[in-house]
């Protein structure tokens, strides 16, 4: 992981669950006589989040609505972390404004990023409920509520427009794009991430998914190469507005597709590698060049 995440050594669920005391009910020692949860569980993943998010990030509280996207807090504080050090590249003198494309109901980029690095977020969804749900979560914690706006895309076709207003800066966008090209795609994977979680345990067991997700989180036609070059062409008409335009790639298959799309508009552009654990994940980055 980023060198900066705090996530770096092993879970201490002895803090955290003074934090919160709900994840107690979780915890359980493994065969390696540690501490643990089953992460195939969505309850105590969800309380796990609760926790980390209450100790080390300072929240009052935080919820999502059922079968939304339960994200690993780790991996997305390490995409917060690598874009800071992208923004470094060229100091900035005042505070940091960062567009998040697909906040969800969890808004844990705009979270992080606010109470991580200050930064001054607007997060932007095409799902009324998820819209609803990232607003309740900001208006949880006083200090969100000053850092952070929740908008709603009402086109599904436009990424940017519609979202970024006449005269608005930001130094950065970010996203995690839907990276399945279909439903029936999203239930396989769904299925072999359970299997590494020594989840099923019987033929006849019924699929819960312990991260959730709706159909626009999980997948959308193309996929998510599709996504991101069209997310690339239509930045184009923002470039002035934006510093970074940023994206993760699931899929490392897909970098060549898109490299090729970013070559094609003769943005300056580079691909960050990131790892968690056994993990390996990455985003792209891109800009134009100044006229």
């Amino acid at each position: 992981m980023h060198p900066k995440n705090l996530h770096n050594s092993s879970y201490d669920f002895n803090t955290l669950t003074r934090a919160h005391l709900e994840l107690s009910k979780h915890v359980f020692i493994n065969s390696f006589g540690k501490k643990s949860i089953d992460f195939s569980n969505n309850q105590a993943v969800l309380e796990l989040n609760k926790a980390i998010l209450k100790h080390h990030y300072r929240l009052n509280d935080w919820n999502i609505p059922k079968d939304y996207l339960c994200p690993p807090i780790p991996g997305r504080a390490d995409y917060i972390h690598h874009i800071a050090d992208l923004l470094e590249e060229d100091p900035i003198r005042y505070q940091i404004s960062g567009l998040d494309i697909g906040v969800g109901a969890n808004c844990i980029y705009p979270i992080l990023g606010t109470q991580i690095n200050n930064w001054k977020m607007v997060g932007v969804d095409i799902n009324r409920t998820a819209v609803t749900a990232a607003q309740a979560n900001v208006d949880l914690t006083p200090n969100l509520k000053n850092n952070i706006e929740i908008r709603h895309q009402e086109n599904n076709a436009n990424i940017f427009e519609g979202v970024i207003q006449l005269n608005e800066y930001y130094h950065f966008s970010m996203c995690n794009p839907p990276f399945h090209s279909s439903e029936k795609e999203a239930t396989k994977g769904a299925l072999r991430k359970l299997r590494n979680l020594s989840a099923i345990s019987s033929k006849g067991k019924s699929l819960v998914l312990n991260f959730g997700g709706q159909a626009n989180e999980l997948w959308c036609n193309g996929g998510e190469a599709l996504f991101i070059k069209r997310m690339i062409k239509q930045s184009i008409n923002y470039k002035t507005q934006v510093g970074w335009f940023t994206s993760l790639v699931s899929k490392k298959d897909n970098l060549p597709k898109i490299h090729k799309q970013l070559t094609k508009l003769k943005t300056i552009h580079k691909t960050v590698e990131m790892s968690q654990g056994n993990k390996q994940s990455r985003f792209v980055a891109w800009k134009f060049p100044k006229e």
